[in-house]
């Protein structure tokens, strides 16, 4: 068991070292990292600004009325969930990004430069619906500095442009990474082509569960922050689902890799549910009874709503392509130690220099 630990230990350092050893994965890095701080600045610029500004008003007498006070409210939790959403997604971007060069896996790169595409709409989206809540609390009295949208305006438009121009440069150092880790791959897979395609879908689906889980968490967390629940058991369910679909995205990665049938059907029956409920979500989001309920955020939850549907199908659909391809040779690829890989290609490469090569004979049968 030490000695299992030592070895994980060892391989996980030797391919982060590998990270900063080569050109195109320590560029591809530095600049998810550097695009990650400035927009973490930012945004903790703007929430600095938007928070040093508010008054305290605590009863219903210093709003106005209960409506005001209730709508003011939500307006307040609004901002802060946009920000630290936001600042979650560079974090989170930032460890995928070290996991991605980490494991070689091609498709989560290109998974991460489609993400950084939806935390730019979610930064644009960002600028009206912060300028909504602004305006509105202005017109609660409940700023003590009436210049807060220009104090934080230039930055929130900023952050989309360095988004932009951080996805261009990702786009065009993964397409790098692209033709570097296709020898990595060939290495390790063999010349199979069969071989090559299962173990793709695998990756594919991995990578979508990883991005499954980020907006998921973070439609719940806008959910429960700005929306709330009707009532706390509805909260409390809605708050259980982020440790349940932590649980379901590890089982579902394990079961893959362990090439267990039975468990990947009762993870896709949960995936299911879980495209059910994000339906549901959206339906209510447009209902003209429960769309008040959702105005402060509408248009974010929406963006969640659509991109998690989206997803889902997508998991399910490469869930039934990775089970297809059980018993097929790739779980002794996934689970073969990578000091064993290592010391295998070794010899194979020390077996192909030392042997020379027989002349070919043409036999007459």
């Amino acid at each position: 068991m030490a000695a299992n630990k030592s070895n994980r230990a060892s391989s996980l350092a030797k391919s982060t070292g590998e990270i900063f050893t080569r050109k195109w994965p320590r560029l591809f890095f530095l600049v998810a990292a550097i695009q990650a701080v400035i927009v973490i600045v930012f945004e903790a610029y703007a929430f600095a600004q938007f928070q040093t500004g508010l008054k305290h008003l605590r009863t219903v007498e210093d709003w106005g009325s209960e409506e005001k006070r209730e709508d003011g409210m939500a307006q307040i939790r609004t901002i802060p969930t946009f920000l630290g959403l936001l600042i979650l997604g560079f974090l989170y971007d930032v460890v995928l990004a070290w996991d991605a060069l980490r494991m070689k896996n091609t498709i989560q790169v290109i998974g991460l430069c489609v993400a950084n595409l939806a935390l730019l709409i979610y930064s644009a989206l960002q600028i009206d619906q912060i300028h909504v809540a602004i305006t509105k609390l202005k017109g609660y009295n409940a700023f003590e500095d009436l210049n807060v949208w220009e104090e934080v305006q230039g930055v929130l438009i900023a952050m989309p442009c360095i988004i932009a121009l951080a996805s261009v440069g990702l786009s065009f150092i993964a397409w790098k990474l692209y033709q570097e880790f296709a020898w990595d791959i060939l290495k390790h897979i063999g010349a199979d082509y069969r071989m090559k395609k299962r173990f793709l879908h695998y990756q594919v689906y991995i990578a979508l569960l990883k991005f499954d889980f980020f907006f998921f968490v973070g439609f719940t967390i806008q959910f429960l922050v700005v929306v709330g629940g009707k009532t706390t058991t509805e909260f409390s369910l809605t708050a259980a689902a982020i440790p349940i679909t932590i649980v379901i995205l590890l089982c579902a990665a394990l079961f893959t890799r362990r090439e267990w049938k039975l468990g990947m059907i009762v993870i896709m029956i949960l995936y299911l549910g879980g495209l059910t409920y994000f339906i549901y979500k959206l339906e209510r989001i447009f209902d003209p009874y429960e769309s008040k309920y959702y105005l402060p955020v509408r248009k974010s939850l929406t963006t969640f709503a659509v991109l998690t549907i989206v997803l889902i199908i997508l998991t399910i659909i490469n869930a039934l392509v990775c089970m297809f391809n059980f018993g097929a040779g790739l779980k002794q690829h996934l689970n073969a130690p990578r000091e064993e890989i290592d010391k295998d290609q070794a010899s194979y490469s020390m077996h192909d220099v030392k042997q020379p090569q027989l002349p070919s004979r043409m036999t007459i049968d």
